[in-house]
C-alpha cells in the first residue's frame, strides 16, 4: 500500500509550528523568522511534501505545465499523438514540454524524473520501461501521470490505449471472410505490449474460425528487411504456404511491400497502423486514431489536475479498418 501524501498539517507537526506558518513559508509570504523558516523547510524536505499547485492554478485560470515523454518525436505516430495532447493543453493556456526516450528505459526514467524536478504539473508517458515504480514518489507527492499507447509496468495508473487485440482480430477475420485459410503473421518483439496484444487478436480470430496456425506462419522480432524477407520466404513456400499476411505495424507493412516487390509475389495483406501513401498503394489497414489517443490522455490528465481523485482509469480507443484492395484479394485457385 502506498503511503499517504504528506500534508501541510504533517509539516506543521514535524516543525512544531502552526499551519498558518507553514502556509506562509510555502507561499513565500513575510512574517516568519529565518530560524522558523529553516525548520519548516527541513520538515518539508524530510517528509517529501510537495504543494499541489495544479488545482489552484486551474481554478485561477493560470497555466499548468505538462511533460510529454514519447519514444521518438519524429515518428509520424508520435507526432500525431503529440498534436492531440498539444491541442488540449493549448485550449487551457498550458505549456507542453516534450522529449524522446528513443525506446530506452534508462533515458525514459531520466527524462521523466528531470521533468518532475523542473516542476511540471503533470506527465503523459508512452512507456518503454517495464517497471515504473520510480514514479511512485512523484505521484504520491501530487504529480498526476497518465500513460498512453501502453500500460505502465509494476504500478497502477491512468492509461489510454488503442484496441490492439480487437483491431488485429478484425483484420484477420476480414482476410478469413475473403476465403483465406493460411494467414501469416509478422509482428514486433513479444516483450512489447502492443505486439503481444495484436498477436493475441490474430490468434483469437484464427481460433474462432477453427483454423490452425503453422509454426512457419508466425515471425515476431525487431523488423528489418532481412527478417521480413526471411519470414515471407518461409511463409510463401513449402507444404503449407500462406495466401495472406497480417503485418503487426506500419514499419513491417512497408518492409513487406518492398520484399514482395523484390520477390515479384502478390499476396493479400492487412497491416496494423496507417502510413503515408498507403492509400495510393492500395494497402488495407487497421487504423488507430492516434490524435484521439493523445487528446484522451490529456483530458484525463487535466481532470486529475482539476482535483479528480477517482480510481485509475483505463480507456480503450476503438480502431477502424480501411479497405483499399490489398486485404480484399481472393486466394488464388489451386
Amino acid at each position: 500500500m502506498e503511503r499517504a501524501r504528506p500534508t501541510m498539517k504533517d509539516v506543521a507537526i514535524a516543525a512544531d509550528v502552526s499551519l498558518k506558518t507553514v502556509s506562509r513559508v510555502v507561499n513565500g509570504e513575510p512574517g516568519v523568522t529565518p530560524d522558523t523558516e529553516q525548520r519548516v523547510r527541513e520538515a518539508i524536505k524530510t517528509l517529501g511534501f510537495r504543494r499541489n499547485d495544479s488545482a489552484r492554478l486551474l481554478r485561477t485560470g493560470q497555466a499548468a505545465t505538462v511533460g510529454l515523454v514519447l519514444e521518438d518525436i519524429g515518428d509520424p505516430f508520435y507526432s500525431a499523438l503529440s498534436r492531440g495532447v498539444e491541442g488540449v493543453a493549448r485550449a487551457r493556456g498550458s505549456l507542453l514540454i516534450s522529449g524522446s526516450s528513443d525506446a530506452d528505459p534508462g533515458t525514459e526514467r531520466v527524462l521523466a524524473l528531470t521533468l518532475c524536478a523542473r516542476r511540471v504539473d503533470g506527465l503523459i508517458i508512452v512507456p518503454t520501461d517495464s517497471d515504473h515504480g520510480f514514479l511512485v514518489p512523484e505521484m504520491t507527492a501530487g504529480v498526476p501521470v497518465v500513460f498512453a499507447d501502453r500500460p505502465p509496468g509494476e504500478i497502477v495508473a491512468d492509461t489510454v490505449l488503442s484496441d490492439n487485440s480487437g483491431g488485429a482480430a478484425e483484420g484477420t477475420a476480414h482476410l478469413i471472410a475473403g476465403g483465406h485459410r493460411g494467414i501469416g503473421y509478422i509482428g514486433a518483439n513479444r516483450d512489447i505490449f502492443t505486439a503481444r496484444e495484436r498477436y493475441r487478436g490474430y490468434r483469437s480470430a484464427m481460433s474462432a474460425a477453427d483454423l490452425p496456425v503453422a509454426a512457419s506462419w508466425v515471425t515476431m522480432g525487431t523488423p528489418t528487411t532481412a527478417s521480413v524477407q526471411g519470414a515471407l520466404e518461409r511463409m510463401l513456400v513449402g507444404q503449407e504456404p500462406v495466401t495472406a499476411i497480417f503485418c503487426g505495424n506500419n514499419r513491417i507493412s512497408v518492409l513487406a511491400l518492398h520484399v514482395l516487390a523484390a520477390l515479384r509475389q502478390t499476396v493479400a495483406m492487412v497491416g496494423f497502423d496507417d502510413f503515408e501513401l498507403a492509400d495510393l498503394l492500395g494497402v488495407t489497414v487497421i487504423a488507430q486514431d492516434t490524435e484521439e489517443l493523445g487528446r484522451q490522455a490529456a483530458e484525463l490528465l487535466f481532470q486529475r489536475l482539476g482535483g479528480d481523485k477517482s480510481p485509475p482509469h483505463r480507456i480503450v480507443i476503438p480502431t477502424r479498418m480501411i479497405g483499399r484492395g490489398s486485404g480484399e484479394l481472393r486466394p488464388a485457385a489451386r
